[in-house]
């Protein structure tokens, strides 16, 4: 049996889910595990994709990067699949563990992925540095407490932190944060 996994980083990204369900049962999966959520975060359809396989069947995804985060979390997920006696199938890269060949590439793949981002991360870095340098780069502006008077008004009035939250449109902890700063 093909088992399809397609997961994004956030809800905003339905059409990237959807082009990645068909792709899958293009491809032949018969069952599809869909997640939204960020690769660093718990992957609980990714888990139950995991246990349901079975003895000769095959882990079916899209990319590499919809799967794992790091070349170790790819290697944990690979003897896994192995455990199960099953293999994993990549559609980008035309990769199939099911031969001693695709197991070679994935590894082969994954940790030029792996050293990819890094470089990635390290250019953001310094690129940030430098902005800050230069004095262009400040951040991210604290919008909650932009909106403290606003937050202390309400909470005033005797409004909840959630009903002030959901007023102001800043969370109930930034609501909490604003009331201890303000009774000091």
């Amino acid at each position: 049996m093909i088992i399809g996994y397609a997961r994004t980083s956030t809800v905003d990204q339905a059409a990237g889910l959807e082009a990645q369900i068909r792709d899958l049962k293009a491809a032949g999966a018969e069952k599809v595990f869909t997640e939204q959520t960020s690769a660093k975060g718990r992957r609980d359809a990714l888990s139950q994709a995991l246990d349901y396989l079975r003895d000769g069947d095959t882990l079916l995804v899209t990319k590499l990067d919809r799967l794992a985060r790091s070349i170790r979390d790819l290697m944990d997920i690979v003897d896994k699949v192995r455990a199960k006696q099953a293999s994993l199938r990549i559609l980008a890269m035309d990769l199939d563990t099911s031969n001693a060949t695709g197991k070679l590439m994935l590894g082969i793949l994954g940790s030029v992925a792996e050293f990819e981002r890094e470089i990635m991360l390290e250019r953001q870095r310094e690129g940030i540095a430098k902005a800050k340098a230069a004095g262009k780069y400040t951040g991210r502006k604290p919008t909650a407490r932009m909106k403290a008077d606003t937050v202390i008004k309400l909470l005033s009035e005797g409004k909840t932190e959630v009903q002030v939250a959901n007023e102001t449109g800043v969370s109930r902890s930034s609501v909490q944060r604003i009331k201890a700063d303000h009774a000091r």
